[in-house]
């Protein structure tokens, strides 16, 4: 996944490009009955597509009551939503600073 902002996009794109974007930011979202809004369970039906090998190694963790349900909450493989999200947690130097 790559992860932009308007100030890298802005680099690559034109003074009317950059114009018609900002307008699609104010434009209220439509939901639909081809396209309509996602609710939670909906949400927790897809699966991320692990092209990728990855190695893990197995640990033991102690988890508040609180973060073992959420997890839990998702299903069949929410030790490796726990496993990315921890990932992702680590990549983000101020919340590794907030949670020391």
């Amino acid at each position: 996944m790559a992860k932009m902002t308007m100030h890298d996009i802005g680099k690559e794109l034109s003074a009317e490009e950059l114009r018609e974007i900002e307008a699609a930011e104010k434009k209220k979202i439509v939901f639909d009955e081809d396209s309509p809004e996602m609710t939670a369970e909906m949400l927790k039906q897809f699966k991320r597509d692990n092209r990728i090998s990855r190695t893990k190694q197995t640990a033991s963790i102690r988890l508040s009551e609180k973060a073992q349900k959420f997890s839990k909450a998702y299903g069949k493989g929410y030790t490796s939503f726990l496993s990315r999200l921890i990932d992702a947690a680590l990549d983000d130097e101020k919340l590794v600073k907030r949670c020391i």
